[in-house]
């Protein structure tokens, strides 16, 4: 069989999943590099279960689009996102089996696809302070924060086993004791802290923020295709390690301690109060 005979599948382009997540993301694509900013209404992103799925699946998509070949990933605004505190009214415990797998996919999602999925470079940056969920972001192959972000896990802290991907996180980066400090206490790490840690590779002014990301991925679109690949594999290694080795024990266990401490399941497990 002929290579032209091999039956190709179509994948979808910018033009496609733009719109599919326009209620998440915006994007814009110059010369191989694509830039999504997470956004609500034009201002920071709102996390709710619907953001949570959209995480997951916007980066199965941009990942096998050829078209793609520097991805840049950040927030809108002077916060990294906010919180839809409804998402939160419906109990796990009430919840079916079925929707619980989905609950348990999406979490997982999040960071294996960013990991698994994307072959091509990723610059995540953090535009602003956050009180969750700067995971997928740490997972970038380089993060660049700016001087007002934090990081944080406040599972802990609202009733909560810290095992959605943040506390991963921290562990791979941080290291095990320091990673079990921040876990149990729920201290946010400022930015100049994170770069000191190892969380984050430049902290810059928030003005500087998308242009330094701009000037890194140019950078990188000057080498070579393969060569930018097979860095992206290399430097993505061990996330894939700690994502095969951890995650789903994560996931499944924060689950489990959300359904058997609240048997009436208030807020679905998480005392939101607790942050205010």
């Amino acid at each position: 069989m002929t290579e032209s005979a091999v039956p190709k599948v179509t994948i979808p382009g910018l033009d496609d999943y733009s719109k599919w997540y326009e209620n998440f993301f915006t994007m814009r694509r110059e010369n191989g590099i694509l830039e999504i900013k997470m956004q609500h209404e034009g201002g920071p992103a709102q996390y709710s279960f619907a953001t949570h799925n959209a995480w997951g699946r916007i980066w199965q998509d941009v990942g096998r689009d050829p078209d793609n070949e520097v991805i840049i990933f950040g927030g809108t605004g002077d916060t990294w996102f906010d919180i839809d505190r409804t998402a939160y009214d419906k109990p796990l415990r009430g919840w079916t089996s079925n929707e619980l797998n989905e609950l348990y996919a999406d979490a997982v999602r999040v960071m294996e696809s960013l990991v698994f999925s994307v072959e091509q470079p990723t610059i995540g940056l953090i535009n602003g302070p956050t009180i969750a969920h700067t995971e997928f972001t740490l997972a970038c192959d380089l993060t660049i924060a700016s001087e007002t972000a934090t990081f944080i896990d406040p599972h802990f802290l609202t009733g909560v086993p810290p095992g959605d991907g943040q506390g991963l996180a921290f562990q791979e980066l941080l290291g095990s004791k320091r990673a079990a400090y921040y876990l149990y206490t729920g201290d946010a790490i400022d930015a100049r802290t994170a770069l000191e840690l190892g969380l984050v590779n430049e902290v810059v002014p928030a003005a500087d923020l998308y242009p330094r990301a701009w000037e890194l991925a140019e950078m990188m679109m000057r080498r070579p295709l393969m060569a930018r690949r097979m860095t992206s594999a290399i430097v993505k290694r061990p996330w894939k390690q700690r994502l095969v080795n951890d995650f789903g024990f994560h996931v499944a266990h924060e689950l489990y301690g959300i359904i058997a401490d609240n048997p009436v399941g208030e807020h679905g497990g998480h005392n939101l109060e607790s942050l205010d």
